[in-house]
């Protein structure tokens, strides 16, 4: 069993304290309910990355992959290219968060299963593991993405850093130096040497830039090569988190909340956070989704031919990523600028009672009657969000004949008591998959990662192969 003592203290040195955890974790320390939850997550990540073969940035992605190699032996998700195992993984990582439709940890702010799975799935395929072995590396790197971005209490934004693209460094240095067996020492030093290529700035923001896409597949690049290093001896710090110039000294250095990575470790081995990761009904912005929530709410009792005015409530810290500047929100360009504008989000729920990955295609980006709502949409500090919680939201609708209508969602849909099931996950699941792949192969898929345990990184791999997603995106688009 897990030694729960050791890692449920407040060591020293985090890095130390979560390569233990991640070095005597088993599988049967993992509760029932937590594996189940795992798989769905995996699940999710895997449906998402097979629809964005819908998508022409996919190809650009895969192209690019490609060239850096050429041929190898592992899989990329829905293509039938085979690439070296770092050139796959970063390929992965675009594809799993390629949509912005993959899952959120809400207290730390984090992508986690795209922080953790692109390197289990790859690197693990490259290592020919078991399901269960996957497993484990996964719920090991999922703990510490989550821990390493809760301690920090969203300061990893205010910084201008996207914060999985920072966390999922360590995470996929977790999981890489799990699979490969390494001891404690091992797993520390991978740690170590992540610190020096964790990263991911927010700069896309200004343009609808496609670099948000690359960070959780280049934070895999980044974490098997920091677990091979330290596998073959690297020296690398111990103290990579809280030392002097580490990562926390470097990446928040005027933090108004005191960051204690330790607390935030004491409880690892007994309470489980990746069970609490919520998975995505919008392919939008997470942080809009309660107010998504709310327009959605009150489609059915406004005509938006009536609509004078239209106010979004959001959390104070998201404003600056999904509502400002408001020049720039309310005229998205395209479809990433689209799905990080709260206004156009926001617009397009008021007047369709839904919002799916059909409406951020072309032909609705131009719509002339949402683009007019988006223009009287104006965003405001949310005084009753209960952010980071959860991502709430409201929305207040004015009428042109004076009338008012307000909705105000606290739990967002997905998150917490209104988490998505086994049925929701797997509706999800197929309406994206069925983008790119055929449904008989998408349900193969499906069965096989809800018995992920039964099954090896290479079987799981093999069925994500698709030979048919270019003509079907073809045909599609």
């Amino acid at each position: 069993m897990l030694d729960k003592t050791s890692v449920s203290s407040a060591a020293t040195k985090p890095a130390r304290t979560l390569a233990e955890f991640a070095a005597g974790l088993k599988f049967e320390d993992i509760p029932a309910p937590v594996l189940h939850r795992a798989e769905l997550l995996i699940l999710d990540a895997l449906g998402c990355g097979l629809a964005s073969n819908a998508y022409g940035f996919a190809d650009v992605a895969v192209a690019g992959a490609t060239a850096l190699g050429g041929e190898g032996t592992c899989s990329v998700i829905g293509r039938d290219v085979r690439l070296p195992v770092r050139d796959a993984a970063l390929a992965n990582g675009m594809l799993i968060h390629g949509l912005d439709f993959d899952d959120t940890h809400l207290n730390s702010i984090i992508h986690a299963t795209a922080a953790c799975l692109p390197c289990a799935l790859t690197f693990g395929e490259s290592r020919g593991i078991d399901g269960k072995t996957l497993l484990v590396a996964y719920a090991a790197g999922m703990e510490t993405a989550i821990r390493v971005g809760a301690a920090v209490k969203g300061g990893f934004h205010h910084a201008g850093f996207h914060a999985t693209g920072l966390v999922a460094h360590f995470s996929s240095a977790v999981v890489a130096a799990r699979i490969l067996g390494l001891s404690a020492d091992g797993i520390v030093a991978a740690q170590g040497i992540a610190a020096s290529t964790a990263s991911g700035v927010q700069v896309f923001l200004e343009e609808g830039a496609w670099t948000k896409r690359m960070h959780p597949g280049w934070a895999a690049v980044a974490g098997i090569t920091a677990a091979v290093l330290a596998q073959q001896g690297f020296k690398a710090p111990t103290r990579p988190y809280e030392g002097r110039f580490g990562f926390f000294d470097t990446h928040i250095q005027h933090s108004p909340a005191p960051i204690d990575l330790n607390a935030e470790l004491t409880s690892l081995g007994k309470v489980w956070e990746l069970a609490e990761t919520a998975i995505k009904p919008y392919p939008v912005c997470h942080f809009i989704h309660g107010c998504a929530d709310a327009a959605i709410e009150l489609h059915a009792g406004v005509n938006p031919a009536d609509i004078a005015s239209v106010e979004a409530y959001l959390p104070r810290d998201t404003m600056p990523i999904v509502a400002e500047p408001a020049a720039a929100k309310t005229r998205p360009t395209n479809e990433y600028e689209a799905k990080f504008s709260a206004q156009f989000v926001i617009a397009t729920c008021l007047i369709k009672g839904a919002f799916g990955l059909a409406d951020l295609m072309p032909a609705a980006l131009a719509d002339p009657v949402v683009l007019d709502l988006t223009q009287r949409v104006t965003c405001a500090v949310d005084p009753d969000s209960a952010f980071p919680t959860f991502f709430s939201g409201g929305v207040r609708v004015t009428l042109k004949d004076g009338r008012s209508f307000f909705r105000h969602i606290r739990v967002n849909s997905g998150a917490g008591e209104r988490a998505l099931d086994e049925a929701a996950v797997s509706k999800k699941f197929r309406a994206s998959a069925t983008l790119s792949i055929p449904l008989v192969q998408a349900e193969r898929i499906r069965e096989a990662v809800l018995k992920l345990e039964t099954h090896s990184a290479t079987e799981i791999a093999a069925l994500l192969r698709s030979t048919t997603s270019q003509s079907i995106r073809r045909a599609k688009l």
